[in-house]
């Protein structure tokens, strides 16, 4: 089982390295909007990548899901067969959604509250999903092949070439958000250039109709289920827009980036964790290991959390040039949220543990309940609490989701594919978390947090781990000693 757990580490590791670097690269964007633009116009901005989100999942519609679940069974001809058939038909209805926003722009810029004066910004968002989700499909075969490095440097290429053409069309020609849209539009284009061949090694010109059934019967259960997820993610925008202000939403998204360093621990397990249960599916302790494999995430996004949450304020005041902070200064009344958000995080990778049983054993049929219900229950808790607690309210709502979430999965995982968690120390471990948080606020809002305050609380997280048995010594050992050994 170590060997197992140490190829998913390894393949976490690599992927990280595109992930960290790439999103730590793109975080350098966040001090550099939150000085330069306005709280108003990052507001505008921030609605208008909401929208993107759900119109993404709209172009793909689970096709890619579908192309792993399918492909990882198969080898040689048949699997460039899955390539084809999924990419193909991927690629048409690109181009037919592309044209069927065009033609309906007008009414859907209204909708997304896009004003006149920023109007060209909607052809900007129309041509970055087109090619967005035309490297979808690609992008999974690179996964699936376990052609990690090539996937690390094309994911890092787009990311530098994004960062570079922010930086040149904000400072050299003055175009405000604009320049976040185009560097955008270029870099995904770019990508996908760097992508063709990887499509022409792998694709059949025909479309076997009869597998795409089968394809689209697996995948379509996605869009509703990756829409009410992206609902999760992303909804609290438009609701704190509505409910508050542009400036209000402004202030809101750039301390919700914060909450970058748990996604990146997350994202870069998602992008191992999907192939790696896939292939082990069939292994005699499939089981024990996806059990081991969950304690060992929480563990390691708990000291993530604890860490972040006492030192982050800290980190986003800090000025790298005289009067220019990580986080720009008008945007600092809203720190509060990032503790909220880093744990709304680390619900989410519970969740993706919980995947695999769904996966397994083709019931994502379940993902709309799950999804929506965790849909549901943030617009209802935003539309509650942000009267009441203003952003922490919306905060607070993205958390609630990620738990109902979680919470559903492993409902309707452990009904199909039943695995013995380590119950008791999952149990410990969150009821540390939650008193933590409870702390951490009430000396917030009260004395206040020196650096005394946080390295206290730091510590005491720590020792209260090794207290209640959650790590034991013989396998923080054993842990050390495998990661030390990967190559």
């Amino acid at each position: 089982m170590l060997e197992k757990i140490k190829e998913l580490t390894k393949d976490t590791a690599i992927y990280g390295i595109s992930t960290i670097v790439g999103r730590f690269l793109g975080f350098f964007l966040v001090p550099f909007y939150t000085n330069v633009i306005n709280t108003r116009d990052y507001g505008i901005y921030s609605n208008i990548y909401a929208y993107l989100a759900f119109l993404n999942i709209v172009f793909i519609y689970g096709m890619d899901s579908a192309f792993m679940k399918y492909a990882s069974q198969n080898e040689g001809m048949e699997k460039k067969k899955i390539f084809s058939t999924s990419y193909i038909f991927v690629s048409i209805t690109s181009v037919l959604f592309s044209l069927a926003l065009l033609f309906i722009k007008n009414p859907f810029s209204e909708v997304m509250e896009i004003s006149s004066s920023y109007s060209n910004l909607y052809y900007y968002l129309v041509l970055i999903l087109f090619f967005d989700t035309v490297a979808l499909i690609p992008f999974a075969n690179l996964r699936l092949e376990r052609k990690a490095l090539k996937f690390t440097s094309v994911k890092l290429f787009n990311i530098i070439l994004n960062l570079t053409l922010n930086f040149v069309l904000v400072l050299k020609f003055k175009m405000g958000i604009e320049a976040i849209f185009l560097a955008n539009l270029a870099a995904s284009a770019f990508t996908f250039l760097i992508l063709v061949p990887e499509i022409i090694g792998n694709i059949i010109l025909k479309i076997d109709y009869a597998q795409l059934k089968k394809y689209l019967k697996f995948g379509l259960p996605y869009l509703p289920a990756s829409l009410a997820a992206t609902v999760v993610q992303v909804v609290d925008r438009p609701v704190v827009l509505a409910m508050t202000n542009e400036s209000t939403l402004g202030i809101y998204q750039a301390n919700y980036k914060l909450g970058i360093f748990m996604m990146l621990f997350v994202s870069m397990f998602q992008y191992a964790w999907q192939p790696f249960f896939l292939n082990n599916a069939k292994e005699k302790n499939a089981k024990e290991l996806f059990s081991k494999i969950l304690t060992l995430f929480l563990i390691a996004a708990s000291m993530i959390w604890i860490v972040l949450t006492l030192f982050v304020e800290d980190f986003a005041r800090f000025e790298f040039l005289p009067g220019k902070s990580i986080i720009g200064k008008e945007f600092l009344s809203g720190i509060t949220i990032v503790p909220i958000i880093l744990l709304a995080y680390l619900f989410n990778g519970i969740y993706y543990n919980f995947q695999a049983g769904i996966y397994i054993e083709e019931k994502t049929k379940y993902y709309p309940y799950v999804t929506g219900a965790g849909a549901v229950a943030n617009v209802v808790v935003n539309i509650l609490l942000i009267p009441l607690l203003g952003i922490n309210g919306a905060a607070l709502a993205t958390l609630a989701s990620y738990i109902i979430m979680a919470a559903g999965l492993y409902f309707f995982s452990q009904k199909y594919y039943p695995v013995k968690y380590e119950y008791a120390k999952i149990f410990k471990m969150l009821l540390v978390i939650f008193i933590t948080a409870a702390f951490y606020y009430y000396m917030y809002y009260t004395v206040g947090l020196t650096m005394i305050y946080k390295f206290l609380i730091l510590f005491g997280f720590i020792g209260s781990f090794l207290l209640i048995k959650v790590v034991e010594k013989n396998e923080v050992i054993r842990m050390i000693k495998m990661l030390l050994r990967i190559k």
